[in-house]
């Protein structure tokens, strides 16, 4: 019998709590999972066109060639990737919980759109601007857009899980086709294309570390986990809480808008992580963030790492970008998830 639609809020947070596993089962899946994840940035250092040796991790020669590249070059874009990867993946938990939707993420509601253009105009304005002063501006634009999505979507009286994302990819559509021609008007065009598409080749030491703010917002917002996870269930049922829905909206979206507008600034847009990442974690561990936020953040930089690796050996010695990987890999499982809601819902 179908619950009263008072209490189904309620049934569905009991019903993210529920589901504890064993200590012993989940000390296991952890420890495989952290492995897993190890495995994948030793590769990731180990693949490249210098020939590496792991003796020069020792080695005391400050001109060994072999040892600069490791140092100055791999290892900065490993830690890049996965600091991009479980931002990002974070970042699509977050804004499908306040969209209340399992199909957007940032880069199918005009977030990563915005944040491009926001680099865009400061590409034409104000060229002599710090990265961290670009980097600002661009987090704006990109809440202004996040904010925008969700003050069209307010008006949409039909809110059904197939009608929310297309809202998002028609602004996206439109945010970006705006860009595109200002960016036509100024012969920006490369320079946008380049902000629209993941690539770490050009990650060296000094040119990351804007990601590590990011890193440091994810934090933040796993700390309010179990918060963010009371706005996923609606703005009364928050309210009878006692919590200020609309200020946990707006920290949600900070989060986003900051996060992404540092991937953008660092390495260009990494679509689909923030959408598949979540949608599969949520399969295994349920609805909860407070459970399910660490899980996504190390799924996030596993497929990150991965679908670089597959990008850099399929053309060796040169490499296809992250973000065509990841697209390819991840619309692909974005159709699986689509197929599998309607065989469920049928």
């Amino acid at each position: 019998m179908p619950l009263p639609a008072v209490k189904q809020p309620v049934a569905r947070l009991r019903a993210a709590r529920s589901g504890a596993t064993a200590p012993g089962y989940l000390v296991a899946a952890w420890s495989g999972a952290l492995v897993a994840l190890f495995a994948l940035a030793l590769w990731s250092l180990s693949v490249g066109v210098s020939d590496l040796s792991w003796n020069t991790l020792w080695s005391s020669q400050e001109d060994d060639m072999v040892a600069q590249v490791l140092l100055y070059s791999r290892v900065p874009r490993t830690l890049a990737l996965i600091l991009a990867g479980s931002s990002m993946a974070v970042a699509g938990l977050l804004m499908q919980m306040l969209a209340r939707n399992h199909f957007v993420e940032p880069s199918t509601v005009g977030t990563v759109e915005s944040a491009s253009l926001g680099m865009l105009m400061m590409a034409l304005w104000a060229p002599d601007w710090s990265v961290w002063a670009k980097m600002g501006v661009s987090a704006l634009m990109a809440l202004a857009g996040t904010a925008l999505f969700l003050a069209v979507l307010a008006r949409v009286k039909l809110r059904s899980a197939w009608i929310v994302p297309l809202v998002g990819l028609v602004l996206a559509g439109v945010i970006d086709a705006g860009a595109m021609f200002f960016a036509y008007q100024h012969d920006l065009i490369q320079s946008l294309r380049a902000w629209s598409n993941g690539d770490f080749s050009v990650v060296i030491d000094g040119r990351y570390e804007m990601l590590w703010l990011s890193l440091g917002v994810t934090l933040l917002a796993c700390l309010a986990a179990d918060r963010f996870t009371v706005a996923g269930l609606g703005e009364s049922f928050a309210t009878n809480l006692g919590l200020n829905y609309k200020r946990l909206v707006w920290q949600g979206l900070v989060v986003v808008a900051v996060v992404t507008a540092c991937v953008v600034v660092t390495v260009g847009s990494i679509p689909f992580v923030g959408l598949i990442v979540p949608n599969v974690v949520r399969l295994i561990v349920g609805d909860n963030v407070r459970r399910s936020v660490l899980w996504v953040a190390l799924a996030g930089a596993g497929l990150t790492l991965l679908c670089d690796l597959v990008g850099r050996l399929v053309i060796a010695p040169y490499e296809i970008p992250v973000g065509t990987v990841m697209g390819v890999v991840g619309s692909a499982l974005f159709l699986v998830l689509i197929v599998r809601r309607r065989q469920r819902a049928g």
